[in-house]
């Protein structure tokens, strides 16, 4: 039962970081990727259907994305999707191909993009909180019911301790790298 508890919580924590991870490669830093396009909905046939649905992105060089849609009468649809998004990005169209030249990072900017990253990272340290004291609770309750002595509860609730503090360290470890990206010039 404990065992259970801790490799649910393990499990739960993993996917916590690799959320943060994937939050974190959709802030922009100096090179263009794909990925800072992911959140984008372009309004299709009545619904919001997310970029990547209807375009296909590539990265053209260093500094530029390039978009292909899929259907010639949604580009200017999709174009003021990128505009109205709060990327800051200026697309360039021509026919179904549109062009999105990303401009270099102002020292202004990307101080309000690391604390957005920071903002993230504290968003997955408190998930990684809640599922420890999820884990707490189970035991508490496992202790209640008289299925595991207090040792084992106090055991146990330490080993969750020592997961918790592994992983809100991988957290600040992935914080640490994305600053460092972010701050480069």
């Amino acid at each position: 039962m404990i065992n259970d508890i801790i490799k649910d919580s393990k499990s739960r924590m993993e996917k916590s970081v690799e959320a943060l991870k994937s939050q974190l490669s959709k802030v922009r830093t100096g090179r263009a990727h794909p990925s800072i396009l992911d959140n984008i909905m372009v309004p299709y046939y009545g619904a919001d259907t997310p970029l990547r649905q209807v375009a296909n992105v590539s990265i053209e060089d260093a500094r530029t994305l390039s978009l292909t849609v899929f259907d010639k009468s949604i580009v200017a649809a999709v174009e003021k999707a990128i505009i109205t998004s709060d990327l800051g990005l200026n697309p360039m169209s021509a026919g179904t191909n549109i062009r999105i030249p990303l401009p270099p990072l102002t020292e202004e900017r990307r101080r309000d993009l690391v604390k957005l990253v920071k903002a993230e990272a504290e968003q997955g340290r408190v998930s990684v909180r809640n599922i420890r004291r999820d884990a707490n609770n189970d035991l508490k309750s496992l202790l209640k019911d008289k299925d595991i002595t207090e040792d084992e509860e106090r055991r146990a609730a330490d080993e969750v301790q020592k997961l918790t503090d592994s992983f809100v360290k991988r957290i600040d470890d992935v914080l640490a790298d994305k600053e460092k990206e972010l701050m480069e010039v």
